[in-house]
């Protein structure tokens, strides 16, 4: 178990401290956030995710960690904090500063001395003056237009240093990106992870809950819920939104997530929070109604679900996990959505249950675990959790998963391999390996499934997150022979 490190001074007592309305509630989560996301190796999601509902406990993780209390947040602002080391938190604190001065154009003076206050409440006074020079020398190199940008020039590793600097992306992600697309398509996509991430709303299936629904709830689903009636709705809450251009189930919006989740709209399981692109996954896969389908690695279970709404109540999912606690959130979710008639969850290691179970089915989904390269804009953190190093341990899993699911295809069946990355090492050359080892299977093409403008010239399935405005992804089919 972690220990909690307090970075002021050490014999403070939790009983004693006096609330400090000086500091920004806001500022003081985000640098220990900022600090537990880099040395806890913690994701921005899932601190968001569980940090929901408890401000109470929100502001006890800053109290515990800074040493001293500041007023609560309210419901709109709920994040999750956790403990770090004194030595990194003033350089957590500067990156505030630096982005909300150079980034956000927000008033300089009010930045710095919102900082400064925050530096000397949970460190030293002598933590403040040293941020508010700091700072202050950037706001005046920024004001003469003087800040010190790198050059693209040099060799390929002097270039990609300059690229990931201007761009905040690590440098080996940045030459191997050149390697693959061109510098000029690496800073494209740069460019987009920085951006604004838009996000996709799927439709609940109103058919779905008709047919997989308790006695008790038939006569709410029976009314059933359009993408028009979810139009109405984001109109009435005054989110803009457009129709995607790809599926008949999803809404696109740019602003206003915070608005739909407190709305209540996914609470009520008239829709979910998924990308058009895993969207396209399960169109792929191709779930008919009467068919069973094995989900390899399937929690948290977006595509499950979509799946399961596609069964119209007949027909049954496996859905395969080695996460316990995740798969008992699809189990929730399922329930919520009215799928769970169709749909069976399986706590194991997918390599150990095909060495001994007998399950096989003629579709078979392996959503793989990957580096998520495709989905860095609604993942700022992964960027720099993520190293090189975890390519090649992630390559053997892949193909080890590979193997294992193939054993649960039966003859003349599809197994479709997925990930949201957009590295060919990771999608392109793991299929090509998987055949290689397993000639008994062969690609079959997927322009029968998705537009024209998402196959490949092998006949993959791929989403080009600078093309398509959508995460990145790949998908391949594969068919076993008879």
């Amino acid at each position: 178990m972690a220990q909690v490190l307090y970075l002021g001074t050490p014999n403070r007592s939790l009983k004693t401290q006096k609330l400090n309305l000086e500091v920004s509630p806001h500022r003081a989560v985000s640098a220990v956030r900022l600090m537990r996301i880099e040395l806890g190796g913690a994701f921005a999601d899932l601190l968001n995710e569980k940090g929901k509902g408890s401000g109470e406990n929100e502001m006890g993780y800053v109290q515990r960690t800074l040493g001293f209390r500041t007023r609560e947040l309210n419901h709109h602002d709920l994040r999750l904090v956790s403990f770090s080391l004194n030595y990194c938190f003033i350089s957590k604190i500067l990156r505030i500063g630096f982005y909300e001065i150079v980034k956000l154009d927000m008033p300089p003076y009010a930045v710095v001395d919102e900082n400064v206050k925050l530096a000397k409440a949970a460190l030293r006074p002598g933590a403040g003056n040293m941020v508010n020079g700091i700072l202050r020398k950037l706001v005046l190199l920024k004001e003469n237009e003087t800040l010190p940008l790198p050059n693209v020039e040099g060799d390929d590793r002097a270039q990609a240093r300059a690229l990931a600097t201007l761009y905040s992306h690590p440098v080996w992600m940045v030459r191997r990106w050149t390697k693959y697309l061109g510098q000029e398509e690496a800073i494209k996509l740069m460019i987009w992870n920085n951006s604004e991430p838009s996000f996709s709303i799927r439709l609940v299936n109103a058919s779905s809950f008709f047919l997989c629904c308790t006695q008790s709830s038939i006569a709410n689903s029976a009314r059933g819920f359009s993408r028009d009636d979810l139009a109405t709705q984001l109109n009435a809450l005054k989110v803009p939104h457009k129709l995607s251009l790809y599926l008949d189930e999803f809404v696109r919006i740019k602003t206003g997530l915070q608005i739909i989740i407190h709305a209540g709209l996914l609470k009520k399981g008239l829709c979910s929070v998924q990308d058009e692109s895993a969207g396209l996954v399960v169109s792929v896969v191709d779930p008919q109604p009467g068919e069973t389908i094995i989900d390899c690695c399937a929690a948290p279970g977006g595509k499950t679900l979509y799946m399961a709404s596609h069964l119209s109540g007949q027909g049954m999912i496996f859905a395969i996990d080695v996460n316990r606690g995740r798969l008992r959130i699809l189990k929730e979710t399922a329930k919520l959505h009215q799928v769970d008639g169709v749909v069976t969850t399986i706590h194991s290691d997918l390599r150990s249950l095909t060495d001994s179970g007998p399950l096989k089915s003629n579709k078979v989904l392996l959503d793989a675990p990957c580096s998520g390269l495709g989905v860095l804009s609604k993942r700022a953190d992964l960027r720099w959790n993520r190293k090189l190093e975890d390519m090649e341990q992630l390559k053997k899993l892949q193909d080890e998963l590979l193997d294992a699911a193939s054993k649960l295809v039966k003859p003349g069946g599809v197994l479709v391999y997925s990930t949201c990355s957009i590295d060919p090492e990771e999608n392109d050359e793991r299929v090509a390996a998987f055949l290689v080892r397993h000639p008994d299977f062969h690609i079959d093409p997927v322009d029968r499934y998705v537009p024209p403008d998402f196959v490949t010239p092998s006949g993959f399935y791929f989403s080009n997150p600078v093309k398509h405005s959508l995460d990145g992804s790949f998908a391949a089919r594969l068919v076993r022979a008879l």
